[in-house]
């Protein structure tokens, strides 16, 4: 099953959704050249291409439809005045233009000290032809867009000095049909350059080619300066196919030693496993043939026997333990059912936006099961109202969520960023909650409360019984750290590469992986949890039902501290960044928090049930 599962997953099998069918180009048939963001890896603030006073824009600006996850992500595309006709041989350097005027911009003031900063800031032009993504020429696999400028320190000045590229070489790469003379797109790239023109006099509507280059960088330095945009455009046959196009973007380097890791992460824990249920069993077995004896009732009761009238006495704060239950449920569903979807191939990168769409969505729908699990568990802590509990469970860690996606996006917006959330989908969002979300998480619990609760298999005390003191390692704080160390070494290596991913602007389709690492994390998830369980009420403790959750949620714990150590390598300086950082580290911890420990609980549930009625009590 994992093989099959590795098989389809990898970059080989990469298929497209329903209405990404390759297009077939003819001779001097217009290419769109679309422009996006521009973002960098040292603010993480993406801004629309247009937002830079000094490029070239079209008469009239015209924005694709974007999908809800466009819109999180910045992505912003929108078309160009670059005019591409397919395999034209003229290989010329042009100036770019529209209605016959040139792209001449003269730029000064609060523009010029913008653009500066931009380059300062390293930032990158993302463009996209025929859905491909632009890769800047030579440069490594896994990285899209190319820089918009640069700047070095010239001897005996005490500023450096500040280069645009305001020209730049297209390179498409095309494959040619076998069966007629049509040809598709297999590949984009551009060579940016920085060229000073002789511009005075110059007038596009007699020459459409360059004018005469000085031999110099075109400089952004100066108080103001005259920019021309230019671009040649090479058509170069490749012996790529279509639907091998994308294989390119992600090559990486270390895959061998992410192969490496992940079998190694695999077969560790797997042994593992098969380690601690063997002693399991050999131990429950043991303790069911003394419990079970004919003369048991002569033997005195020790270990996990001893607590039998009270290990289904409810637990203090039932209602957010069975709210955190059902937020965890929701996340796993939503995890699983996206994982099956893009292992299958059909969240594309083609389809910009299209996995966090998935996720946002899926988030919504499955909070039926989240309304579900939430009144069942608060059931079997003998909660009465549910109709509560069900109100909790709808609005408390969607609401956490959306207060600081709230904050952040005020933050965003007063940035001026393309990743800012207008009002229209503000509304969308808000409505997807309350008029589709909340009403399943309603219409789930009222499924569960319908449902009979299942009868415990022992009866429980009216008088609780007090709980000897415990040995050091039983301490519940140093329980709970220690048993969420398993869960995070099962993820820790894929966390990398998904961080990297994430922050670096590359694309991570490596979703094979993902899948096995999911897998790993439950098993790892439910089995700490249950030998911490074991202990626990082998040392005559019965307040199982938060360290149950705690134990594997913990790991959630140390996935935050290592969200902090990555954040060193990013060389992040400015605030809104940082903040922006952060937050989305503390979101992704939290639903990991709820999602591992919802898996180590009713893991534990089970485990408790089988193990109390399995044994005759007196």
């Amino acid at each position: 099953m994992i093989l099959f599962i590795v098989l389809i997953g990898t970059t080989d099998a990469i298929f497209y959704l329903p209405g990404m069918a390759a297009h077939d180009y003819v001779y001097q048939e217009l290419v769109p050249l679309k422009v996006n963001k521009i973002s960098s890896v040292h603010t993480q603030i993406p801004y629309k291409y247009y937002s830079l006073l000094s490029v070239c824009q079209p008469h009239n600006v015209v924005d694709d439809t974007e999908n809800l996850g466009e819109i999180l992500m910045g992505d912003r595309i929108e078309n160009s005045p670059y005019e591409i006709p397919f395999l034209d041989d003229e290989n010329e350097c042009k100036v770019l233009n529209f209605f016959g005027k040139d792209c001449k911009i003269t730029v000064g003031g609060d523009a010029l000290k913008q653009l500066r900063e931009k380059i300062e800031a390293d930032y990158k032009v993302h463009w996209l032809l025929d859905g491909l993504p632009v890769r800047e020429y030579e440069s490594s696999a896994m990285d899209t867009g190319f820089h918009l400028g640069y700047k070095e320190k010239l001897a005996g000045e005490s500023k450096p000095t500040y280069y645009v590229y305001n020209h730049v070489d297209i390179i498409i790469m095309y494959h040619k049909n076998v069966n007629d003379d049509k040809a598709r797109i297999v590949g984009f790239e551009v060579e940016p350059k920085s060229i000073a023109y002789h511009i005075e006099n110059f007038d596009v509507n007699t020459n459409y080619t360059c004018p005469r280059s000085k031999g110099t960088p075109q400089t952004v330095s100066g108080d103001t300066e005259s920019i021309l945009w230019t671009y040649q455009v090479t058509f170069k046959e490749s012996l790529v196919l279509w639907n091998k196009r994308w294989d390119s973007y992600f090559q990486s380097g270390d895959s061998s030693f992410h192969w490496f890791s992940i079998v190694n992460s695999l077969m560790i824990v797997f042994i593992l496993t098969i380690m601690v249920a063997m002693i399991m069993m050999r131990a429950l077995r043991a303790d069911f043939r003394k419990y079970n004896a004919i003369d048991a009732e002569d033997s005195e009761e020790t270990g996990w026997k001893m607590i039998h009238g009270d290990i289904f006495r409810p637990p203090a704060r039932p209602m957010l333990l069975s709210v955190l239950i059902g937020s965890g449920v929701q996340v796993f569903f939503m995890t699983v059912v996206t994982m099956v979807f893009a292992v299958l191939g059909f969240l594309s990168p083609a389809a910009i936006g299209s996995l966090a769409t998935a996720l946002i969505v899926l988030f919504v729908f499955m909070a039926m099961f989240a309304g579900y699990f939430s009144t069942r568990a608060f059931m079997f802590f003998k909660g009465k109202n549910w109709k509560k509990n069900t109100l909790y469970t709808a609005f408390t860690f969607p609401g956490i969520v959306f207060g600081i996606f709230f904050v952040i996006n005020m933050f965003l917006r007063g940035s001026g960023s393309s990743a800012a959330v207008g009002l229209g989908s503000f509304a969308a969002i808000i409505g997807m909650w309350f008029g589709i979300s909340v009403p399943l998480v309603f219409w789930g619990s009222y499924f569960a409360s319908k449902k009979p609760v299942p009868e415990d298999p022992v009866r429980t005390n009216q008088i609780p019984r007090q709980i000897p003191d415990q040995i050091w390692y039983m301490n519940p704080y140093l329980s709970v750290l220690m048993g969420g160390i398993l869960p995070f070494g099962a993820v820790f290596i894929e966390l990398y590469f998904i961080l990297s991913s994430l922050w670096n602007n590359q694309f991570y389709y490596i979703f094979s992986f993902l899948f096995i690492v999911l897998i790993i994390l439950v098993f790892t998830s439910a089995e700490i949890s249950i030998v911490m369980c074991y202990f626990q009420l082998c040392a005559e403790d019965y307040h199982w039902w938060w360290r149950s959750f705690l134990v594997s949620g913990s790991s959630a714990i140390y996935v935050f501290f290592y969200s902090i150590s990555f954040f060193g390598q990013l060389q992040i300086t400015k605030f809104v960044s940082i903040l922006l950082y952060f937050a989305y580290s503390f979101i992704m911890s939290l639903a990991f928090f709820v999602l591992t420990g919802s898996i180590g609980f009713f893991s534990c549930y089970w485990f408790v049930r089988k193990i109390y009625s399995s044994i005759h009590i007196n």
